[in-house]
């Protein structure tokens, strides 16, 4: 009788998930947001002035999302899902932020529920609908003593030892404290001289990157990225001196289907594109520059671990089991991990059930699922019990369907994604990250002689105006 019962169910069920709009979101139905809330029928009808920002489906008791039949899911799971998983349409740039680990976020949340709702970390991995922008992670120091030296204006803004700690910094220890050190003189400027410094600076890089310079094409390619990412974001914030920083944070440009994981404690701001976010279950962001919300500069100085360079750039692998139609995409956490299944025109395809609780949400094409269209911005609860999920596409349909589905990381041991002690490594073949400007500025990554150091030191004590010993 059981199993007569759970061969005659459906295996998924429709959910109703949560949209936010936010000041930085897509404003109308050009947000896919938007788009995907009013197929879910989160919202009745779309704002053509409102700045949908994010679609959250999960359990998290800020945003938590509902059956299609006005159940609870967590009720109905009985539990809270340990991942959030969530559709962002950027329209301009989100906070420089970074989310605390689970020891930092039981302090913040005990000191200050109001601003930190709960206390578990937010590791996060972000999969690219769009191509999508973003800065993560610092820059090589090497790359933030140039910059020093060719903005006046964002030198006047660091005190005098924290650039001499970027100048002289060699071995590993000294790099992450001259960054500590840079980034905190940063933050805590007077407001009077980040900002006049930032209007000199605005004015001459308009002058430079115009087409009546002289000369527009005379500096490397990553200068002129790093130089109009500036402008683009103080277009944005005006007066925040938070626009400077591209100067001390990789710029980065990811492709659709690419992806980047950010751990605890590591510090990122993403500028514009559409992507898909699963996170741990938490709604934690300890904020420092570029928005109106609380900033909490002192904790945000103290908890990052100051390592250098950028994500790897993650493009999945294939599931073993469902060949070239499911690609995986599994961070070094065990809260969560995404495939994104494609079915093309003509196919059927079968996946079988995790054992665990899943959610999934379709984001391109349509078709059948369980039986039933499928449409793009429809998401639904796949049970630990159901049985298999069958997609099918009709043959004349003109493009793929395609479906992210989350769950429970079942794949711990074949992580996709760099954990964060190899931040900034090149473990990934597919790495997409800008190669390092160095060559540019004539340096190497080899360690100087005891000649060149002493000529290093001679020129950062000039550069930072201080006397020589």
């Amino acid at each position: 009788m059981a199993s007569t019962e759970n061969k005659d169910r459906k295996a998924v069920v429709g959910l109703v998930p949560v949209v936010k709009d936010y000041a930085w979101g897509i404003r109308g139905m050009d947000s896919r947001v938007a788009r995907y809330a009013l197929e879910s029928k989160s919202v009745d009808e779309v704002d053509p002035d409102t700045p949908y920002a994010e679609l959250w489906i999960g359990t998290h008791p800020k945003g938590p999302s509902k059956l299609k039949t006005g159940e609870d899911l967590r009720e109905t799971i009985g539990d809270d899902l340990p991942f959030l998983f969530k559709v962002l349409s950027a329209g301009k740039a989100l906070s420089i932020q970074a989310h605390p680990d689970k020891e930092l976020a039981s302090r913040l949340h005990g000191d200050n529920p109001q601003a930190y709702g709960d206390d578990n970390h937010k590791p996060e991995m972000a999969i690219a609908l769009t191509p999508f922008e973003a800065m993560c992670g610092f820059r090589r120091i090497e790359e933030i003593a140039f910059l020093i030296k060719k903005h006046p204006e964002f030198a006047a803004c660091l005190s005098q030892e924290a650039k001499l700690a970027v100048f002289l910094a060699q071995d590993p220890d000294s790099q992450r404290d001259a960054l500590q050190k840079l980034f905190s003189s940063f933050m805590h400027c007077d407001p009077e001289i980040s900002s006049e410094n930032l209007s000199l600076l605005l004015l001459r890089l308009q002058v430079e990157q115009s087409k009546f310079h002289r000369h527009p094409h005379e500096e490397p390619a990553w200068e002129r990225k790093c130089a109009r990412a500036v402008l683009r974001l103080a277009q944005q914030f005006p007066n925040d001196a938070g626009a400077m920083a591209p100067f001390f944070m990789n710029y980065l440009l990811i492709a659709p289907g690419e992806s980047f994981f950010m751990a605890a404690n590591e510090p990122h701001a993403y500028v514009a594109g559409e992507i898909i976010e699963c996170m741990a279950c938490s709604d934690n962001v300890v904020r420092a520059g570029l928005t109106p919300k609380f900033k909490d500069v002192d904790n945000l100085v103290e908890m990052l671990t100051y390592s250098m360079g950028g994500p790897t750039i993650d493009a999945g692998s294939y599931d073993a089991e469902s060949g070239t139609n499911v690609i995986r995409y599994t961070p070094p956490v065990p809260e969560f991990e995404v495939m994104m299944l494609q079915v093309n025109p003509g196919e059927t395809l079968k996946y079988k059930n995790p054992g665990v609780p899943a959610i999934l949400i379709i984001l391109e094409g349509s078709g059948e699922l369980d039986g039933k269209l499928a449409r793009p911005g429809r998401s639904y609860y796949w049970p630990t019990d159901s049985p298999e999920l069958e997609f099918v596409v009709a043959k004349d349909r003109r493009g793929p369907m395609r479906v992210a589905l989350a769950h429970k990381n079942c794949h711990l041991d074949k992580p996709t994604a760099v954990n964060r002690t190899e931040f900034g490594g090149s473990s990934s073949r597919r790495m997409s990250v800008p190669a390092s400007p160095l060559p540019y500025m004539g340096l190497s990554n080899t360690t100087p002689s005891f000649e060149r150091e002493e000529a290093i030191k001679d020129e950062a004590l000039a550069s930072a105006k201080m006397p020589k010993l």
